[in-house]
């Protein structure tokens, strides 16, 4: 089985190098954590990763040491605050975080149209119903003037 944060950097189009220099690892560390090497990262690189990949840094610990995640553990974004194709906030991505600290809105880490958890940011859609992640149902649903 491919390491899942191998095929992460490769869906984000990056190159071990790119990945290394984002992320401000060596790039023989990366290649040893891809080659399933190094079972702990100090937090530093946890960090660095789990920015440079856009995933919570709990999902790179778990993968690292081989055991698998909850279905909770997903992204979450403000969806007031977060525009699309930009990286998301390093403490929204907390385990405890429920509102974003810049505005206080509700974090989501579901599609709010289909309830789907969001696992990638990479695209600015819902994966299984197409709905846009900055969308709300409400404004889906007002008629606008002609």
């Amino acid at each position: 089985m491919r390491n899942p944060g191998k095929r992460i950097r490769t869906s984000l189009s990056l190159s071990q190098n790119d990945l290394a220099t984002k992320a401000g690892i060596h790039l023989q560390s990366l290649g040893k954590i891809e080659r399933g090497m190094t079972t702990k990262l100090n937090s530093k690189s946890q960090r660095g990763l789990a920015r440079a990949l856009q995933v919570p840094s709990e999902y790179l610990d778990a993968v690292i040491r081989g055991v698998p995640m909850s279905a909770t553990d997903v992204l979450k974004f403000c969806p007031d605050c977060w525009t699309p194709g930009t990286t998301l906030e390093e403490i929204w991505l907390l385990p405890r975080s429920q509102f974003c600290f810049l505005c206080g809105t509700a974090l989501r880490n579901n599609c709010a149209k289909c309830n789907e958890p969001i696992t990638s940011l990479k695209f600015r859609f819902c994966p299984y119903c197409g709905f846009p992640y900055k969308a709300s149902i409400s404004s889906e649903s007002q008629v606008q003037p002609l």
